[in-house]
């Protein structure tokens, strides 16, 4: 059986230079550097966040995958033996 993850991560990366690690910021961190290619973001890790948008669009994917599945599973092991419900 499957079970549903705890929890799911994002790498946010720099727009520029696609670097997912090497960040520097401040401490509530409204401005945000790259430190490999020295691309500030002035909105700090909300624009960074913006500018990664279709890594957030991917994750929703593999969630509602996973939850899809997830239900599934549960459907046909509550249902089994029941010779009136059938699942495709």
């Amino acid at each position: 059986m499957k079970k549903l993850k705890d929890n799911y991560t994002v790498k946010l990366r720099c727009a520029t230079c696609g670097c997912d690690d090497h960040f520097e910021f401040n401490d509530d961190k409204s401005y945000v550097k790259c430190t490999m290619c020295n691309r500030e973001y002035l909105g700090g890790i909300e624009e960074l966040k913006e500018l990664n948008e279709e890594a957030f669009d991917e994750l929703k994917g593999q969630i509602a995958d996973d939850a899809k599945s997830y239900i599934q599973d549960e459907l046909r092991k509550a249902f089994k033996g029941n010779k009136f419900i059938k699942f495709k």
